[in-house]
Formats: structure tokens, C-alpha cells, sequence
């Protein structure tokens, strides 16, 4: 439990330059807090004292705004920054080393009781307010914009922008290790303007089709008629 904790503040400090301190970080950020509250709960929620997980987790969401349901799975490293109105839910599955910003969903789609939450891979970043839902994967050392609404699987090492999410292969190179996880989020493609600029190419490409199409239907009109 202690190598957790531990790896939770490193995790922190590791990824926010506004953290100072290690003191700092156990007193001052929700996610943290958030995150030992799970913890708590998830024990309880194995061990098959569902209640008492719920109402732990509840207090952890009475206490910092951010909602994870006890039966979640969550690996090392995941940091919940800011973290105000995040929700996980109970069939969501993190890896390593991800990253959440404040107002992401992970939320279900379904009223059966199966895999209705996304699983998240290792060092994704989700950006503010992006909802991610349904029992899809999110391919590791994905990135997904703010405000994105993705309900498709993601391939590994994309980018997703826009409502719904549209995919695109990432620019740079997949995060080998956690020191190397991409933060950012703001760098992403305008999906809107590439399709743009490609139905732009082909309407010119048309319009010169078409020229030259005139251009060899008027000369063979103006040519002389054969002889016989």
C-alpha cells in the first residue's frame, strides 16, 4: 500500500511543474486524495463489502469532486490533474502511467450488467471535458483532445479530436516510458480543415479535368473535316 502512495506523489511531481513539494502534493490535490479514497474502497469491494465501498467512495467524491467507482481497476501512476467532475466508472479499466484532466468521463453505455466502460492503456492522456464511452479500448500512448466524444476503439499511439472522435496516427514518436508520456494535449490535428483542404485538391483537380476535357473537345470542333 505504502509503495502505491509512493508511487502515486512521484507520479504527481513527475508530470506538474506547479508541484513543489512533496508536502504540497499530499495537502493540496484532489486527484491524490481521490485516488486514496478508491483505494480504500476498492479493498472493500473485492473483499465483497460492497456498501462499504460505495459509501467510502462517496466521501471521496463529497471531498474532491471526483467520482470512481470501487469496482474500477487502476494501475501505478495514473494522475487525475485538477480533476473536478471526473467520473470513473465501475467496469473502466486504466493502465500505467495515464493521465486525466478535469471533467473526463469514462462512462457505460449499457444497462446489462457486463463490460460497459472503457479500458484505458498505458500513457494515454485524456484532455478536459473529453467523454469516453462504451466498452472500447484506448490504444497506449494515445492522446485525446479536449471536449473529444470517442465511443470507437483508438488504435495505439493516435490522436482523437472533434464530436464524435476522429483518429489520427500521432505525429511524434509512442512514449517508450513514463518520462516520456506526452502532455501535449493542445498540439492536435483540425480534422475539419484536412478534410477541407482534401475535397479542395480534388475540386481542383476536377475543374482541370473538366478544362482540358473542353479545351480537347473544342479543338477537335474547330479542326478541318477529312477529305476523301
Amino acid at each position: 500500500m505504502f509503495s502505491s502512495l509512493h508511487s502515486d506523489i512521484a507520479a504527481i511531481k513527475s508530470r506538474d511543474p506547479a508541484a513543489r513539494s512533496t508536502w504540497e502534493v499530499i495537502l493540496c490535490y484532489p486527484g491524490l486524495h481521490a485516488l486514496w479514497f478508491y483505494r480504500l474502497s476498492h479493498w472493500f469491494w473485492v473483499r465483497r463489502f460492497y456498501l462499504v465501498g460505495r459509501w467510502i467512495s462517496q466521501a471521496g467524491r463529497f471531498f474532491t469532486g471526483i467520482e470512481i467507482h470501487p469496482g474500477a481497476k487502476i494501475g501505478r501512476g495514473l494522475v487525475i490533474d485538477h480533476g473536478m467532475g471526473t467520473v470513473i466508472g465501475e467496469t473502466a479499466e486504466i493502465g500505467e502511467d495515464v493521465t486525466l484532466y478535469h471533467n473526463v468521463t469514462l462512462g457505460g453505455v449499457s444497462l446489462k450488467k457486463e463490460k460497459r466502460h472503457p479500458t484505458v492503456e498505458d500513457c494515454v492522456v485524456v484532455g478536459a471535458g473529453a467523454q469516453v464511452l462504451g466498452p472500447i479500448l484506448i490504444g497506449a500512448g494515445s492522446r485525446i483532445g479536449a471536449n473529444a466524444v470517442v465511443v470507437k476503439d483508438v488504435p495505439a499511439d493516435s490522436v482523437v479530436v472533434g464530436v464524435p472522435g476522429r483518429v489520427r496516427a500521432h505525429s511524434g514518436l509512442q512514449p517508450p516510458e513514463p518520462s516520456h508520456i506526452d502532455l501535449q494535449h493542445n498540439i492536435m490535428p483540425d480534422v475539419t480543415l484536412d478534410m477541407l483542404q482534401a475535397l479542395n485538391a480534388r475540386i481542383v483537380a476536377l475543374e482541370e479535368e473538366v478544362a482540358r476535357l473542353r479545351a480537347a473537345q473544342a479543338e477537335t470542333e474547330s479542326a478541318p473535316p477529312l477529305q476523301r
